[in-house]
């Protein structure tokens, strides 16, 4: 018997909630980690929505998918999902599962989910949702008893930053996705066939909103702040700081109170994905049910003085929360291995016996689902890249054991030591003593950038365009010694 999927997708979630000691009140989240294995270094290959959904689907990277941007921020000529690349569920939809889709898709723009393997399509814009979500409202509707805007620089328009609303989950995106995603499950697990059950929401991302009565439940002059939130990014890149100017008017209670809006958030999140996990149990679905929870970046928060994603290359927004658990999964176990959000392509196929996606962009971490050890293993590496949206930026990223290096087209460069420095406070990327690990760590970037065949990249011998500290050919050094 093929075991069923439960992917469990959320926006802008960081990592770092599901640590044992955060304040994010997450106890079927907690539960769930307990049933299975946790990835605290589990990474996005791109840290904005479209260019990391495309990721998922197909586990590979944003410059051989094609999506490098919000598809939404670009013309339609821009930013398309290359047709040729198959995607995972359609293995599964091969294969005989029932599949069903609901809430955010934001991978490409026709929204026909039926060509991408989903039979039951209910992405956000289509039929199903919106009958749905028939007297629901959106985010930034209601009443709100609290609520901070987006004033700064003067000339933009005002935007909603987080609030307190009178609407109840249920009538919101969290509720009305998931209330769908239970309705497939009530009617899949009647019928004999496999199915996979993709439930994607737009919470937390910003606007931070929440419900008066989950609000309650945090204490907001107790909240802490993050540790490096008064940095002031002094030896890191200066659009760091010049990205920042927006939230230089907030005081110290109105960034708790953003903090508790998006912990709260996340509550409303495990409150409404415990209804479908109690939904497994209740059947007797869940000893063959495999069950993941991710999300397709993280949130800044106040981290570096700022909130969102896209300005910064740091752990809070690159940095996912990662759980499975199912049948020959270890359960209990926290990981080391660094995995990516798009490896979970070939992992779930392997896992369903089906064959695989995404190489070499992306590999299966299976083994690392049955270590009981929770050891790195291989799994020691991580690179991602970044496009820009709305400015055009290059950023390519990469992880080798406690080391990460932010190779930055627009500025100068970072080095972080993640074990000494886990906030990246310290930008080590002048300090001449560390001149191996940087070639080092260039030589794993550009063996990626030349193995999935980046080519924009590997081709930037150019003489003004020489902007790495190393260049490409650190990799033919290196493969002839």
């Amino acid at each position: 018997m093929k075991p069923n999927i439960l992917f469990l997708m959320t926006d802008q979630m960081q990592g770092r909630v599901l640590e044992p000691d955060h304040p994010c009140i997450t106890p079927n989240f907690d539960a769930l980690a307990e049933k299975g294995v946790r990835f605290p270094r589990a990474y996005t290959p791109n840290a904005v929505c479209s260019p990391a959904r495309a990721s998922l689907m197909t586990g590979t990277l944003p410059h051989t998918n094609g999506v490098l941007e919000v598809i939404h921020c670009v013309d339609d000529d821009q930013c398309n999902l290359r047709s040729e690349l198959p995607h995972w569920a359609q293995r599964l939809e091969a294969a005989g599962y029932r599949t069903g889709y609901f809430g955010k898709w934001h991978v490409e723009r026709t929204d026909d989910l039926n060509q991408f393997g989903w039979r039951v399509n209910g992405v956000s814009s289509g039929e199903i949702y919106k009958n749905a979500a028939a007297g629901g409202v959106g985010k930034a509707e209601g009443a709100f008893s609290l609520k901070k805007t987006n004033d700064l620089p003067p000339g933009y328009r005002q935007s909603l930053l987080y609030g307190v609303t009178d609407v109840p989950p249920e009538k919101r995106g969290v509720g009305i996705a998931t209330s769908l995603g239970l309705e497939f499950l009530q009617e899949a697990t009647a019928g004999d066939d496999p199915w996979c059950c993709f439930v994607s929401i737009t919470e937390p991302h910003d606007p931070f909103v929440t419900g008066e009565e989950t609000f309650s439940r945090y204490k907001v002059d107790e909240i802490p702040l993050q540790p490096n939130i008064d940095n002031g990014l002094i030896g890191q890149p200066n659009l760091y700081r010049k990205a920042g100017e927006t939230w230089l008017d907030m005081t110290e209670q109105q960034k708790r109170e953003a903090a508790a809006c998006y912990y709260a958030s996340i509550t409303e999140i495990d409150e409404q994905y415990g209804r479908l996990i109690d939904f497994l149990d209740a059947s007797g679905q869940r000893e063959n049910a495999i069950v993941v929870l991710a999300s397709d970046h993280g949130e800044l928060l106040g981290s570096h003085g700022l909130y969102c994603k896209n300005i910064g290359g740091f752990e809070e927004v690159y940095q996912i929360p990662m759980v499975v658990s199912g049948p020959g999964i270890c359960e209990g176990v926290t990981s080391e291995a660094r995995v990516g959000l798009h490896d979970l392509a070939p992992t779930l196929l392997e896992l369903v016996g089906e064959d695989t996606i995404g190489d070499p962009d992306s590999r299966s971490f299976v083994a690392a689902l049955k270590d009981s050890r929770g050891s790195v293993g291989t799994f020691t590496r991580g690179f991602a890249e970044y496009h820009g949206g709305r400015y055009r930026l290059t950023q390519r990223i990469v992880w080798d054991g406690p080391w990460k290096l932010c190779l930055n087209g627009f500025d100068f460069d970072e080095l972080y030591n993640l074990e000494e420095d886990p906030y990246e406070m310290s930008n080590l990327i002048d300090d001449p003593s560390y001149e191996d690990i940087v070639r080092s760590l260039m030589h794993s970037c550009w063996s990626v950038i030349r193995d999935t065949g980046d080519a924009a990249m590997w081709n930037s011998h150019y003489p003004v365009l020489r902007l790495a500290p190393f260049g490409p050919d650190v990799v033919e050094d290196r493969d002839e010694t």
